[in-house]
């Protein structure tokens, strides 16, 4: 899929070397969970994040101790762009900004009087550092709530518009915008509204998502709807979970999507049934260990792992490579074309070995 043919067009902004927004790839956002003021901790874990494949990393900034972090870590090295996470102290964001954070993330109404709102804005401005309006459905300005009576969608894009006009009055405009709620159909259409309303580039995510599995699923169709839709141009899953498993899930609705030019391995395998000949279920599971162990779960290829002889490599005819069960053996193919046969206790390992030379 040309996925460029359907993508919303928007400006462009710039999050260190990251592009937002316009033909750039969709970025892959997180956050880190460590106290920020533990720059080593903090550190360790961007570590992880980039090289899990995370794009941008945001860490919250409570203090103007907390906002001093940025430039302890540009020092140790650290490349990834990173976000100031900013809720109500304009003199945090500022401190935050001129210690090396690449973009600030703030709600310009909360910051408090105009002249606040200037003073980021200036120091945005000669730094040449984009601000993104973060908007939650719990955050919403009290007359915009009165006038809607819930956090609807309608109030959610409402207040993110709001809050662009006064950067906009400002003569700032080089803005992400971020509307984000735990209701997947209110986020959806929040963001539709501000899709049809604003060129700014838009950040996705389900907020407060919940535990593993309901998060993923949650994410999964309101940010997958939307990108489906070409509406967005950086995401975050959010889990309450280490953040490297929101970085995984990101790559894999990218990949479902076929939208990212570096979307990792994609799996496909069949579901099982009476017909299945191997132990499906736990080699899937062993493949995924090892193939992340193996460090080649990056790999942007397509790999199969099917429970029948008979039918699975024409099943998986477009997978790269894959590996299909019979009694006691299986066959390794390639593109559709079978390879070899392989006894069944050796299939993974054979595939592993045959995806490291690709």
């Amino acid at each position: 899929m040309d996925y460029n043919a359907i993508r919303r067009k928007t400006n462009v902004i710039k999050v260190g070397a990251v592009g937002i927004g316009g033909n750039h790839p969709i970025s892959i956002q997180s956050m880190t969970n460590t106290d920020t003021h533990d720059v080593d901790a903090t550190y360790r874990q961007i570590s992880r994040l980039t090289d899990a494949g995370c794009d941008i990393v945001r860490l919250a900034v409570p203090d103007i101790e907390a906002a001093e972090t940025f430039g302890a870590l540009k020092k140790m090295g650290v490349k990834i762009p990173l976000v100031a996470d900013i809720h109500f102290d304009y003199k945090i964001a500022i401190a935050a900004a001129r210690s090396g954070a690449d973009k600030i993330r703030i709600n310009p109404g909360n910051i408090g009087s105009r002249e606040k709102t200037e003073a980021v804005v200036k120091v945005c401005k000669e730094l040449h550092l984009p601000i993104r309006i973060g908007v939650n459905s719990g955050s919403l300005e009290k007359h915009i709530l009165a006038k809607h009576g819930a956090p609807t969608a309608e109030a959610i894009a409402e207040s993110a518009l709001y809050h662009a006009s006064l950067l906009e009055e400002l003569d700032f405009s080089d803005i992400a915008i971020s509307v984000k709620a735990s209701n997947v159909p209110t986020m959806i259409a929040a963001n539709r509204i501000l899709a049809d309303n604003t060129s700014y580039p838009l950040h996705l995510g389900v907020t407060e998502a919940g535990a593993r599995e309901g998060a993923v699923i949650k994410s999964s169709i309101g940010v997958g709807a939307l990108l489906s839709e070409g509406i967005g141009d950086t995401v975050r899953i959010s889990l309450t979970d280490d953040p490297v498993e929101e970085v995984r899930i990101a790559k894999k609705i990218l990949s479902s999507l076929e939208i990212s030019e570096n979307r990792g391995m994609n799996i496909i395998s069949c579901p099982t049934c009476g017909r299945t000949k191997i132990n499906l279920i736990p080699m899937l599971a062993d493949f995924e260990k090892r193939a992340a162990e193996e460090g080649i779960s990056n790999k942007n290829i397509t790999v199969a792992l099917m429970g029948r002889v008979v039918n699975g490599p024409g099943e998986a005819r477009e997978a790269d490579i894959g590996i299909a069960g019979g009694i006691g053996e299986g066959l390794l193919f390639k593109k559709g074309e079978i390879v070899r046969k392989i006894k069944e206790d050796r299939l993974v390992s054979e595939l592993i070995e045959e995806i490291k030379k690709m």
